[in-house]
């Protein structure tokens, strides 16, 4: 029994702070959010709670410069002011900006946010069982070798999320009429939004694929539905 317990104390420690950084993230969004108002988002997310067969989507603005959209561990959606800031100086549309709506929906319905808790757990358990094994095989590199494996683990996992969560939203509004259009332009503009870079870095060391594989995938999905 003793042999397992830093692999139960890892367990432990992540649910732990799983649970605090879904308190603390809580907070930070009911004190720094409004529900967004805009009325041609509205509209446009009417249609969507159309097809889906419910009353309303709530969308919230997340007081924060930054360019994002995110899914709440509880099921809310968040722009962020930055987005929302791009969207009113048209360097985004409105369709485009739905399409984030659309894509944050389906981390919620396919219980991203909620199973990370389980994973984020499992892998600082695996972390741990990996460092105990290989630290006797190799003293005092283990745990790097060990945070290695899990780091490139929960990259693979975060992709697969977000291709999942593309395929959600490109169903979703094709559904409502809006079509998978302004989720690959946006796709094509966010490298410039966001200031981000992949560059040269693999795309199985990135949390997020690369861009061009992701709007490849939602024009594959779109000509076999069409089919």
């Amino acid at each position: 029994m003793l042999k397992f317990t830093p692999i139960l104390i890892a367990i432990a420690y992540g649910l732990a702070m799983y649970h605090f950084s879904a308190w603390r993230t809580r907070r930070e969004l009911d004190a720094a959010s409004t529900e967004l108002a805009d009325p041609t988002l509205r509209a446009l997310t009417d249609r969507m709670a159309r097809a889906l067969d419910i009353a309303r989507i709530r969308v919230h603005i997340y007081e924060v410069a930054m360019v994002n959209g995110l899914a709440a561990p509880d099921g809310r959606i968040f722009i962020t002011r930055g987005f929302f800031d791009r969207y009113r100086a048209g360097e985004v549309s409105a369709e485009e900006l739905a399409s984030v709506i659309a894509h944050e929906m389906g981390h919620v319905a396919l219980g991203h946010s909620r199973r990370r808790m389980t994973d984020f757990a499992a892998q600082n358990a695996m972390r741990t069982a990996i460092a105990m094994v290989l630290n006797r095989l190799l003293p005092g590199i283990g745990a790097l070798i060990g945070n290695g494996l899990m780091s490139l683990l929960a990259a693979r996992l975060s992709r697969a999320d977000e291709f999942e969560a593309d395929a959600y939203a490109s169903a979703l509004l094709v559904k409502a009429g809006i079509g998978t259009g302004p989720q690959q332009s946006l796709f094509r503009k966010l490298e410039h939004l966001t200031g981000a870079r992949g560059g040269g870095t693999p795309a199985w060391l990135l949390s997020h694929p690369k861009t061009e594989l992701r709007i490849a995938a939602i024009a594959a999905n779109e000509a076999r539905w069409s089919t």
